[in-house]
């Protein structure tokens, strides 16, 4: 009996392993997907297609308390593009609210709690001017290549080495996203993108060469693509009139580190 049931043992493996030794090893997924480049590009092709645009950014970073324990600081963006060179953005906190202007030839910073302004001339160019912000007050928005020409430039520049394709979310900005994720040598990020608009809805980003290797997340809605703006909706009077300050960061909040 105990042959008999050895034999069939033996008969059953040898079955069950015969056609996987026959079976070629699946290929690997190419290292820079198709699909996921292709839905990468529409979104940039939408947004670089907007003559003008608004949308609401919910910005969370990650920093080290003194002992190790990471935390998370959120900043809320109320944003307002025109294409070549206008932007407005209004961050009511949290840390203390201010208001950023470009009209094409001067940025304003105001802080309207102290009721202070800092004025300087800028390139006419929102690609040269976000360079001249962070340069002269280390201004930077992590949303920025959004509003770009070409808002995939940025992300091509840290050659990207891959990909892919996740899959899609139901749950993410109160539509259906297709999900990809994307990495290069010093960045790696995975983006939620609308199915229909192929606009942003989420991005979630580190960068491994930065010694903390920390996250960085923005939260979009309230997306509008327009026509146009009018532009005094780039500029204010009662900012215009705010005590001066010089064009620098003024201590009160502490911006996240602009991405390498």
């Amino acid at each position: 009996m105990l042959r008999v049931l050895g034999l069939l043992i033996g008969l059953s493996l040898v079955s069950m392993g015969a056609p996987r030794a026959q079976q070629a090893a699946p290929a690997a997924p190419p290292a820079i997907e198709p699909r996921a480049m292709e839905i990468l590009k529409a979104s940039c092709a939408a947004l670089a297609g907007a003559k003008a645009m608004s949308f609401t950014a919910l910005n969370t970073y990650e920093k080290y308390a003194r002992n190790g324990q990471p935390l998370f600081f959120t900043t809320l963006n109320e944003v307002t593009m025109a294409r070549p060179d206008r932007l407005r953005v209004i961050t009511p906190g949290d840390g203390t609210p201010d208001e950023f202007y470009f009209d094409g030839k001067v940025m304003m910073a105001y802080i309207p709690s102290e009721d202070l302004v800092a004025i300087a001339q800028a390139p006419p160019s929102l690609e040269r001017m976000v360079d001249t912000a962070w340069a002269k007050a280390g201004i930077y928005f992590p949303w920025v290549d959004m509003i770009m020409p070409d808002p995939c430039k940025g992300i091509e520049g840290h050659k990207l080495t891959s990909a892919f394709y996740i899959g899609q979310s139901k749950v993410v900005g109160g539509t259906v996203t297709d999900m990809i994720a994307i990495a290069g040598e010093r960045i790696q990020a995975q983006l939620w993108i609308g199915a229909q608009d192929r606009l942003p809805r989420m991005m979630k980003v580190t960068y491994p060469l930065e010694p903390a290797r920390a996250l960085y997340q923005t939260e979009f809605s309230n997306w509008r693509l327009l026509e146009s703006v009018p532009a005094e909706h780039f500029t204010s009077a009662r900012a215009a009139q705010g005590k001066p300050i010089e064009f620098r960061p003024p201590g009160a909040r502490e911006p996240p580190p602009r991405r390498q």
